[in-house]
């Protein structure tokens, strides 16, 4: 569920024009078990999203002065998330219901998370030592602090906070020398509050969900150095991303989702919110709004992008299904007219800052050209945040060849 999002958010851009395939009389084979996704021997640190060296070009080019990197990095600071200032709210409970109502401690929470983030890539890019203070006072009084997280929207509230915490912890602990006493604290918080949360997934909701969750697990996983939930939190996203996101390939239709009860064509045409006819980029959430599915999107690239600087690229394997993905979507984000077979007709739009890290890994590193994409990401730039889980992707990854 999704709260908050701020009205005008929008997305990403490529344009292909693919051929629709016509509605299947029978229904196409479930989704093929995923090969297990072996963790690394061992973790690389910083390696939550982004690596050392992807930290390295950014603070080059903020320091420089140099576009789109500079005003990316001064909104962040400008904005209440890099507010030196800023005073911790954890809870021992947070409650969250659907939609984050209720909502004790959701929006706490997330914010202090992004918070928390923002002053780790502050003390990296600027070596001063307040920001890594900063960090640490917002890490250690959530993880003095909480305990539990309950009501329906729990996974996903763990999910949003739980992604982007360890981003944070992971640039702190592996870069900053001044002392992080309350460390361990810090992790047992992630290990016994977040993990159990998150790693088992949640098949049978919209995909967003389990994404996110992974996206959580994942980064979690590579800062308590846990190969074992790195490895299910792995397998899971591999069988859920080709239950996302379609390619013709897949069949007629989409493939189910794994681990799911969901396995008739009937079932899964009201999974994909009533939309029959499918063309390769269509997303599971497409026709319920593009806000959720550009979380889909995010959560999706944030994982390859730690899949890749954990030693596994992911991102040749998936590279139509995403290029696919987010072209589709970016072109009706742009203003093209929709057709009448495609969600009666009618889409939301608003799809939120989800396409920096995609962008980047496909067309600045893969050299894929995709040309919306591009319109819509640099137009937009410098991308801030969403309030839940996806910030200041525009500073971290635009243009970043590491």
């Amino acid at each position: 569920m999704r709260f908050g999002l701020p009205a005008g958010l929008a997305a990403l851009a490529l344009g292909l024009l693919v051929a629709v395939v016509p509605a299947p009389t029978v229904a196409a084979p479930p989704a093929p078990t995923p090969a297990v996704a072996a963790a690394p021997a061992q973790f690389a640190h910083p390696g939550v999203l982004n690596s050392r060296a992807q930290l390295d070009f950014v603070r080059s080019k903020v320091q420089a002065g140099q576009q789109p990197w500079k005003s990316a990095f001064d909104a962040m600071l400008a904005s209440r998330y890099g507010s030196l200032s800023r005073t911790p709210e954890p809870r021992a409970v947070v409650e969250c219901g659907s939609y984050s109502n209720p909502n004790n401690g959701c929006t706490e929470e997330r914010e202090d998370a992004i918070a928390a983030y923002s002053h780790a890539l502050a003390w990296y890019i600027t070596g001063d030592a307040k920001y890594a203070k900063k960090s640490i006072e917002l890490m250690d009084a959530w993880s003095a602090t909480i305990k539990d997280h309950t009501n329906s929207n729990a996974p996903l509230q763990s999910g949003w906070a739980g992604s982007t915490w360890p981003r944070a912890a992971e640039i702190i602990k592996h870069t900053y020398a001044g002392g992080w006493a309350n460390r361990t604290r810090f992790a047992t918080m992630l290990r016994e509050v977040y993990l159990p949360e998150v790693i088992d997934g949640k098949p049978n909701s919209n995909g967003n969900w389990e994404l996110i969750m992974m996206d959580a697990a994942v980064g979690i996983s590579v800062h308590l150095d846990d190969r074992a939930s790195y490895d299910k939190a792995m397998g899971i996203y591999l069988g859920r991303v080709p239950a996302y996101f379609y390619l013709a390939s897949d069949g007629a239709q989409p493939v189910y989702p794994p681990r799911s009860s969901i396995d008739t064509r009937s079932e899964l045409i009201g999974y994909w919110h009533d939309q029959s006819t499918f063309v390769d980029g269509l997303a599971q959430e497409t026709c319920r709004d593009f806000g959720h599915t550009g979380m889909g999107i995010a959560a999706t690239m944030h994982v390859a992008e730690t899949s890749r600087i954990q030693g596994r690229d992911l991102y040749p394997q998936f590279k139509d299904r995403f290029r696919h993905a987010l072209g589709f979507h970016a072109k009706y984000e742009l203003g093209e007219p929709v057709p009448s077979w495609l969600c009666g007709g009618s889409l939301t739009k608003g799809i939120g800052p989800a396409t920096e890290v995609g962008y980047n890994a496909l067309h600045t590193r893969l050299g894929v050209t995709m040309e919306n994409t591009r319109r819509l990401t640099e137009g937009r730039r410098p991308a801030g945040t969403e309030n839940h889980f996806e910030a200041w992707e525009t500073l971290t990854h635009a243009d970043n060849p590491n």
